[in-house]
């Protein structure tokens, strides 16, 4: 079993930055391949960004290239988000996620296990 508690979401203007942050709790962090997914009201939940156990491998959605950085800290078993260049499309319910499975694959997957979401608003 693997427990996710994610932390940084707020309200921030258009153009505005936020670090999201994962901790993780249960097993051994850096097996886990981590991502983050976020969901808009009356939206389905999309693929965001995906990070390897071992910090090389990344793949972002083509919506938030160049704008959002993931991360991975295996000593303190937490994933972060960073998000620059923030737009009022970006705002959402955003939820880490953790898969045994490749991280890139998670894109196309249902990662086996999930946070309980930070609300991110972005205002215009």
């Amino acid at each position: 079993q693997v427990q996710l508690v994610e932390s940084g979401g707020g309200l921030v203007q258009a153009g505005g930055s936020l670090r999201l942050s994962c901790a993780a709790s249960g097993r051994i962090f850096s097996n886990y391949a981590m991502g983050w997914f976020r969901q808009a009201p009356g939206q389905e939940r999309e693929f965001v960004a995906a990070i390897s156990g071992n910090g090389v491998y990344t793949d972002y959605a083509d919506s938030v290239k160049g704008r959002f950085t993931i991360s991975r800290d295996n000593a303190k078993n937490t994933v972060y988000l960073q998000m620059n260049s923030l737009k009022p499309e970006d705002t959402a319910v955003y939820y880490c996620a953790a898969d045994l499975r490749a991280a890139l694959t998670m894109s196309n997957i249902l990662p086996k296990y999930w946070g309980q979401g930070t609300q991110v608003t972005v205002s215009s």
